[in-house]
C-alpha cells in the first residue's frame, strides 16, 4: 500500500498489512482532524518505507497527558502518522486517508463511541466500544504475535 501527503512531497509504502485499524470517535481526534473521527491503521514503524521526502515530527498534546508525535509533511503539513506513548516510536498510527486506496483499510473497531457525534451511524458488523478495549480480546492472533515481537525488541 502506498500513501502520500496532499502536495506529494512525502510518499511512503506500507510493507505489509496493518496490525489493526481504529476508527476513533474521541473528542481529541475530532478536534485534531476537524472531522467526526480519525481512521488510523496501526503498523510497526519499520514497516513504513519512505519513497520520497521526509516528514517533520511535531510534538502534540494528547488526552492521556503523555503526548503524541505526529509525522507531517513539512510543506503541506498533512498528518501522515502518529506515535503515541503506548507503542512509542516503534508503532505508527497511519492516517488511512493518506493511503492511495483507503478502502483497503476499513475499521476493525470503533473506539471512544461514548463521544461519537450523534449523526454518525455505525455499522452493525464492526465492533464498537464506548472507550478503549483489550488488545488480547480484539486483535487477530497474527497481529498479537507481531505485537509481541515488537515489544520484545524493546
Amino acid at each position: 500500500m502506498i500513501g502520500h501527503c496532499t502536495c506529494g512531497h512525502v510518499k511512503y509504502r506500507l510493507k505489509g498489512r496493518p496490525l489493526f485499524t481504529h476508527c476513533c470517535h474521541c473528542t481529541w481526534c475530532q478536534r485534531e482532524t476537524g472531522s467526526a473521527f480519525a481512521l488510523n491503521a496501526l503498523i510497526e514503524s519499520d514497516r513504513i518505507e519512505l519513497i520520497t521526502g521526509r516528514p517533520e515530527r511535531i510534538e502534540t498534546p494528547s488526552a492521556s497527558g503523555k503526548g503524541q508525535t505526529i509525522a507531517r509533511c513539512p510543506y503541506c503539513h498533512v498528518a501522515l502518522w502518529s506515535h503515541y506513548a503506548g507503542g512509542g516510536a516503534a508503532l505508527a498510527f497511519v492516517r488511512v486517508g493518506t493511503l492511495g486506496d483507503p478502502a483497503e483499510c476499513p475499521p476493525d473497531i470503533h473506539i471512544f463511541t461514548s463521544t461519537k457525534l450523534p449523526w454518525v451511524i455505525l455499522p452493525g458488523n464492526v465492533p464498537a466500544v464506548p472507550e478503549y478495549y483489550r488488545r488480547s480480546e480484539m486483535w487477530p492472533a497474527a497481529s498479537l504475535e507481531r505485537w509481541a515481537a515488537l515489544k520484545a525488541k524493546g
